[in-house]
């Protein structure tokens, strides 16, 4: 008790936390997009995937809430520390001394409640549906004559709306800012970060970063052009 009370209390526990629920997320976003660039894929293909999810049953919304849980935690650690930092130098200094951290690393918190925020509406577009209750209708035969959800059509005609395929653009491009600095201070706070490949983790940052982005990206734009369409 008093070891997992230390992750939250102490300063060192606080950073090896964060650094741990941004690895667990890290994970999972990859993996969210290696699943979405499906759609690009034959109908079956993310069909098949969605049904496979689905098919978790429970354990997949003990999944969700265990990803919702390390993004609050996540953000509300983000918030203490970057009051804690505050609070140690109070008095503003004469000339700007934070030029040495990256616009990313000084917006950390705030970008992190934008993407929680659109975590919220995604999961109440997607996968709660409760805009569109009629996804929940819709349905795909696979090759094998398994009647599934037919999640292609609900990506396409979600995308298809132009404020909805903005906002997702923006926040992927915030969370892909989150993710530059963040990718580097999570090796750091979990003491695998050292001088020898210390340039060649943010460079690794870096490229995953507008890779990320822009494949998250390709999606709503593919749909409202028309490239992937019913």
């Amino acid at each position: 008790m008093n070891l997992l009370g230390s992750l939250f209390t102490s300063s060192i526990g606080r950073k090896f936390l964060m650094a741990f629920t941004g690895l667990v997320l890290f994970g999972f976003v990859t993996g969210h997009l290696i699943g979405n660039l499906q759609i690009f894929l034959p109908p079956e293909k993310i069909n098949h995937y969605g049904h496979f999810l689905e098919s978790l049953g429970s354990a997949l919304w003990l999944i969700r809430a265990f990803l919702l849980a390390c993004v609050v935690v996540h953000i509300w650690l983000a918030i203490q520390l970057t009051l804690e930092n505050r609070a140690a130098r109070p008095e503003a200094y004469g000339v700007d001394k934070v030029n040495r951290a990256t616009l990313a690393s000084r917006v950390m918190a705030r970008t992190g409640l934008v993407v929680l925020a659109f975590i919220v509406y995604h999961l109440i577009h997607f996968t709660l549906r409760l805009q569109h209750p009629e996804w929940s209708q819709h349905t795909y035969a696979l090759h094998d004559g398994t009647m599934v959800r037919d999640v292609y059509k609900m990506v396409v005609q979600g995308f298809s709306s132009l404020p909805v395929s903005l906002f997702y653009i923006v926040a992927v491009g915030l969370l892909s800012y989150h993710l530059a600095h963040g990718i580097s201070s999570m090796f750091q706070s979990l003491g695998l970060k050292n001088e020898n490949w210390a340039a060649g983790l943010d460079r690794f940052a870096k490229v995953y970063c507008w890779a990320y982005f822009l494949l998250n990206a390709a999606i709503p734009l593919a749909v409202l052009s028309g490239y992937v369409h019913l």
